[in-house]
C-alpha cells in the first residue's frame, strides 16, 4: 500500500473575498489529497482573513501590512516600515516552518511573504483572478515559479513561460451543488411560487447595489417579485432597518450569505458586482446575470470582467454611475425575458471552468515532488 506523502504548505492571500476564498478552495482540495500535510495561512491584521480562515479550520498569523491609501495619510507614511517588519517576520516564519511550496493569492500580506519564499528558494506559485492583474501579483510575478490565470492575455502582466490558464478556484460547495430551487427558496423563508432575484455585492457589500434595492422595496411587492439581499457588513444595520420599516415581507437582507449554494439555486435572477470570483462562479452555476461592476478598484478592473462575459453574450451590465436609473428596470425586464435568461446562463456555462482548483492543486504538485523525493 502506498503511503500519502505529507507536505508543509503556505498561503498567503486576503484582503476580501476575492482572495481569501480561492485560497481556501486550493488549501481544502490540497488537504483532500494530502490529509496529515501542515497548511499555514499568513495574511494582514485585522483584515477579513483572520476570522474566515479560522472559522474554515486553518491556522492564520498576522502581518503588520496594509495597502496604500489614494490620498496623503499616517498609514501611507507607515507604509515602508510596515513592508520591512512584514517582510523579516514572513522570512522567519518560513524558515521555521519551511515549507514545500509558498501560494500567493494577491492582498497585502501576500507579497512580503512571497518575496522571502524566493529569496530562500522555495517554490513558488501566484493564482491571479482578475483579467487585470493586482499590484503585489504584477511586482512579484517574474520571481516566481508558476503564475495560474484565469483570462487570456496574461502574458501581458508575467512572463508567457510561467502562465497556466487553469481559471479561478471556487469553493466546492459550488462546483458540487445539487440543490432544488425550490428548496433553496424555501431555506430563506420565501415563496418558490414567485420569482426572484438574488443580489450580491460582494463579501463587504456595495453601496450602489443597496441603495438601488432599499429604493424599490414597494416596486418589488408591487411586481410580485422576491429578493435575496446580501447588503455585506458595512451597510446591513443601516439596510434591514429601512426593510423593516417599509413592511415588505418579498425582500431578505442579509448581511453575509454563507450558503453560496442554496442563493445561486434559488436566484432566478443574479446581480452582482463582477469581482473575479463572483465571476468564476457564476459561470459554473450557470445563472442569467447583471453584472455592476465596481468603479473603486484598480484600473477599472471589474468593468473589464464584465466586458469579457458581455462580449460573449454572458452577462448584461449596468455601470455604477448609472445604475440608479437603470438597475431596477434592467432587473424586471429580465425576469420577464425567459428566452434572455435562456440564452445568457447557456453562453456563460460554457465560460464555466468547474475543474479550476484541481488543476491549480496539480500546478503545485508539480513544484513540490520533486523535492520531496
Amino acid at each position: 500500500m502506498q503511503t500519502i506523502p505529507t507536505y508543509r504548505l503556505v498561503i498567503s492571500g486576503g484582503g476580501t473575498g476575492g482572495h481569501i476564498f480561492p485560497a481556501l478552495a486550493i488549501a481544502n482540495e490540497f488537504r483532500h489529497r494530502y490529509p496529515s500535510s501542515e497548511i499555514l495561512f499568513v495574511g494582514a491584521k485585522g483584515r477579513m482573513e483572520m476570522s474566515r480562515v479560522p472559522e474554515a479550520g486553518y491556522k492564520i498569523i498576522g502581518l503588520w501590512i496594509s495597502g496604500l491609501q489614494r490620498s496623503l495619510t499616517i498609514s501611507n507614511l507607515l507604509f515602508p516600515v510596515k513592508l520591512l517588519v512584514s517582510y523579516f517576520k514572513a522570512a522567519d516564519l518560513l524558515k521555521k516552518f519551511r515549507p514545500h511550496a509558498v501560494i500567493g493569492t494577491g492582498g497585502y500580506a501576500s507579497g512580503p511573504v512571497m518575496l522571502a519564499a524566493v529569496r530562500q528558494g522555495i517554490p513558488t506559485l501566484v493564482q491571479e483572478q482578475n483579467s487585470f492583474a493586482g499590484l503585489t501579483n504584477r511586482k512579484i510575478g517574474d520571481r516566481v515559479n508558476t503564475i495560474c490565470v484565469a483570462y487570456d492575455g496574461m502574458s501581458a502582466y508575467f512572463p508567457e513561460q510561467k502562465v497556466k490558464f487553469t481559471g479561478n478556484p471556487i469553493r466546492s460547495t459550488i462546483t458540487s451543488a445539487s440543490i432544488h430551487r425550490d428548496q433553496a427558496i424555501r431555506s430563506f423563508g420565501l415563496d418558490p411560487s414567485k420569482k426572484t432575484v438574488l443580489v450580491v455585492g460582494g463579501s463587504l457589500g456595495a453601496r450602489t447595489l443597496n441603495q438601488c434595492i432599499a429604493s424599490a422595496l414597494k416596486t418589488f411587492t408591487q411586481q410580485d417579485v422576491q429578493v435575496i439581499w446580501q447588503t455585506g457588513k458595512t451597510n446591513y444595520t443601516e439596510m434591514e432597518l429601512l426593510l423593516r420599516q417599509s413592511g415588505v415581507s418579498v425582500v431578505k437582507a442579509i448581511e453575509f450569505i454563507r450558503s453560496m449554494d442554496e442563493a445561486y439555486a434559488a436566484g432566478d435572477v443574479v446581480v452582482s458586482r463582477a469581482g473575479a470570483l463572483a465571476i468564476s462562479e457564476l459561470c459554473v452555476v450557470g445563472k442569467p446575470v447583471i453584472l455592476v461592476p465596481s468603479p473603486n478598484v484598480a484600473e477599472d478592473h471589474q468593468t473589464k470582467n464584465a466586458l469579457s462575459l458581455v462580449a460573449r453574450g454572458a452577462a448584461q451590465m449596468v455601470r455604477d454611475k448609472e445604475a440608479a436609473q437603470q438597475l431596477i428596470p434592467a432587473i424586471l425586464n429580465l425576469l420577464t425575458d425567459e428566452e434572455k435568461q435562456r440564452q445568457l446562463a447557456a453562453n456563460i456555462r460554457l465560460m464555466g471552468r468547474p475543474n479550476a482548483t484541481a488543476d491549480i492543486v496539480n500546478e503545485i504538485e508539480k513544484l513540490i515532488q520533486p523535492i520531496s523525493k
